[in-house]
């Protein structure tokens, strides 16, 4: 008789995600997917990061403003196996891509899996890292209760959007400036600004957008850029979403050989639709050296006058501002700093947090290089033309399925 092997149970892997905004649900999925044990560790009270609107600012975590629609049609930036509902818009507006979020996490099921208002407080290695590739984290709940857990990997889905970046030591004079400052994390919408004379400095997707809605009640809006920017429209040929066009693989492969040439071209077809000299806009950069402005309205509001574009700020005095051409706008009511974010990752190790022209370093834009075992991903920390939900999708598939091939390590077969 042949003698079978009996069967032992495999050891599963467990997984710390952070965070349970767009790149920790699919990360929360992708784990399932692969046999893994996913514990989503969430410091609110409930799913969507960036994409669940807050009347108040919460310090430490990513805000919105009450206007925002997305710049990506839904087509563009749904996951890959759950197409939104079809009567919801094609740009949706945020309370719509909240919606969408919950309905992914039921139809997978991925609640189960987090833990809300549960912050994690630090990340490290174990003692035996060289061998189990294993990292101790330790976290604190809404009654500050710690509690320290061991898990075989760690994917990290904080995002960008964090910390406001707010350089005022740039400003000459904005301690003297007697009006109101603000950054673009605190702006929720334009109450309060009704014939108000208003600054917005910085110009990109936070900053055109800030200036078209305060533009609508104020008296007088004034957008300053230090560069300019490519001011894209959402709606594209026969009025489909314009991310539908020029997106294939094929079309990928073109711009990269022929970048030069296909930079141009794009540049050309966006001054045949909105002169950037005339309009103040014109950028020192190539399309494809920055994300564009996606906007649709601020060209009309520059034209009729209640967007005017300025320079970058030279200095402040009382309630004047003086911009680098030499004009001084007089009793500036209100500042809003649309000046971006600064990224923050205080529970990873300080050797994790090493920085290469501003950014964590990151092999692939997902591992930090260097460790013994690659049991730590960063999972959504990417900057790229397009919606970060396919672009997490597609990083989770790596680290998972990594996982699933380091649980062979733990594997015994007995001997027939």
């Amino acid at each position: 008789m042949k003698q079978s092997r009996a069967r032992v149970p495999t050891m599963v892997l467990k997984v710390a995600v952070i965070g349970a905004g767009a790149s920790g649900l699919t990360s929360i999925k992708g784990c399932l997917e692969e046999g893994l044990e996913p514990t989503c560790f969430e410091s609110s009270h409930d799913i969507g990061g960036v994409w669940r609107f807050k009347e108040n600012p919460e310090p430490g975590r990513a805000n919105i403003y009450e206007s925002v629609i997305i710049n990506s049609s839904k087509e563009m930036m749904a996951y890959s196996d759950f197409p939104p509902p079809v009567e919801f818009a094609n740009n949706m507006h945020h309370s719509e891509l909240l919606q969408y979020l919950r309905l992914y996490v039921q139809a997978f099921r991925l609640q189960q899996h987090i833990q809300f208002q549960t912050t994690v407080v630090s990340v490290r290695q174990t003692v035996d890292f060289a061998v189990s590739g294993q990292w101790e984290v330790e976290t604190k709940n809404a009654e500050n209760q710690k509690e320290m857990r061991v898990f075989d990997a760690v994917i990290v889905c904080t995002g960008h959007f964090t910390q406001p970046h707010l350089p005022l030591s740039d400003f000459i004079g904005i301690g003297s400036f007697k009006g109101r400052t603000l950054h673009s994390w605190e702006y929720r919408s334009a109450e309060g600004m009704q014939g108000k004379n208003v600054v917005v400095i910085g110009i990109g997707n936070s900053g055109g957008d800030l200036a078209v809605d305060i533009s609508r009640v104020a008296k007088k809006v004034y957008l300053s850029t230090r560069s300019g920017g490519w001011v894209v429209s959402r709606i594209g040929q026969g009025g489909l979403p314009n991310d539908l066009f020029g997106t294939s693989r094929m079309d990928l492969i073109k711009s990269k050989l022929f970048a030069s040439r296909i930079n141009k071209a794009l540049e050309k077809k966006l001054n045949e639709a909105l002169d950037h000299t005339l309009y103040g806009l014109r950028p020192k950069h190539g399309f494809f050296a920055q994300i564009p402005v996606v906007n649709d309205d601020l060209p009309s509001r520059i034209i009729s006058g209640r967007v005017q574009v300025k320079p970058n700020v030279k200095e402040f005095f009382g309630s004047s501002v003086v911009f680098e051409d030499e004009t001084i706008i007089d009793q500036v009511d209100v500042v809003v700093f649309a000046t971006g974010y600064n990224y923050s990752f205080p529970f990873l190790p300080s050797e994790l947090q090493i920085k290469c022209d501003y950014r964590l370093q990151l092999y692939k834009h997902i591992f930090p290089p260097g460790l013994a075992h690659p049991t730590l991903a960063v999972v959504g920390f990417i900057h790229a033309l397009g919606a970060v939900n396919p672009l997490s999708e597609m990083q989770v598939c790596p680290p998972c399925r990594l996982q699933r091939l380091w649980r062979r390590r733990y594997r015994k077969t007995p001997q027939p």
